[in-house]
């Protein structure tokens, strides 16, 4: 289908950026370095891990793994998130999540120093997306929505934008983020009224909500831009997005693919991160 956004290509450019950021770096005697944390051997933490730190290898930022057990309590991990919250050699700190039942995500996120914050989930972060202020971190997969559609030179001025799905790590600061814009942003949820009519009003629909399959083309306004941030896994053991690929494509203008979409740019925007965390740090 020529209407498939290329999501793999806009990875790949902002690898070959990042890199040479990472280079200009390491002659300054500069080496980026990210802290990441995982609590057990979730089967799917170890494989975005490995995944990350190869992309960390091939860019020159240095990756460092700290694991705690699966019983781990949130004083381990507090203890753990101070420390390197004041080891100078650490720029950036990921914690692979969902978290196990027991440990407090809001908490975590307000512990980490919002300057390491490679995530854009502290608080603070979060605070300044809502200002329209990018000087701290936003969250990567929103800010991977917004590098495709820039990397794509679509103009979002003017335009109507619906948001399926209202979490903290994408819809919400997404919404922001398209405002700053000059996007109108409709944001729906699953208590949102007659939604399959709302998201028809939709130029722009991004679909972020966490069941597979779940947008069809009753959902998609003629010729809409089409964004699936779903990850998901079908009855088949199929990666699979929120979105019904095939029935969306027929009549949208452009849409992403799952897999090779959105998550293949939120990794690039995870990396952009630890390298302008190690830039603020050292000055």
């Amino acid at each position: 289908m020529d209407n498939v956004l290329n999501c793999k290509e806009v990875n790949s450019y902002l690898i070959k950026k990042l890199t040479k950021r990472c280079s200009n770096l390491e002659e300054e005697g500069i080496t980026p370095t990210a802290a990441f944390v995982r609590i057990g051997s979730k089967r799917d933490d170890i494989a975005y891990q490995n995944s990350i730190m190869r992309t960390c290898n091939t860019v020159g930022v240095s990756a460092v793994l700290h694991e705690l057990e699966d019983d781990a309590t949130m004083d381990d991990l507090t203890k753990l998130i101070k420390k390197l919250n004041h080891d100078d050699s650490i720029h950036g700190i990921m914690i692979f999540r969902p978290l196990p039942e027991g440990l407090d995500e809001a908490e975590v996120n307000s512990i980490i120093n919002p300057d390491k914050d490679i995530e854009g989930m502290n608080p603070v972060n979060l605070a300044k997306v809502f200002a329209g202020n990018y000087s701290g971190f936003a969250p990567c997969t929103a800010a991977a929505v917004m590098e495709i559609l820039k990397y794509y030179k679509i103009d979002l001025e003017g335009k109507h934008a619906v948001i399926l799905g209202r979490s903290m790590v994408v819809g919400k600061p997404l919404s922001m983020m398209m405002l700053k814009e000059n996007e109108t942003v409709t944001l729906c949820h699953s208590k949102s009224e007659n939604i399959e009519e709302v998201a028809r009003m939709g130029d722009l629909l991004v679909a972020a909500i966490g069941k597979p399959k779940a947008i069809g083309a009753d959902y998609v306004k003629p010729g809409a831009i089409v964004i699936d941030v779903g990850i998901n896994v079908d009855k088949d053991g199929n990666i699979v997005g929120d979105v019904d690929f095939e029935a969306a494509a027929q009549k949208a203008s452009l849409i992403t693919p799952v897999p090779g979409g959105v998550g293949s740019v939120t990794t690039a925007i995870l990396i952009k991160n630890i390298i302008k965390a190690a830039q603020r740090l050292q000055l």
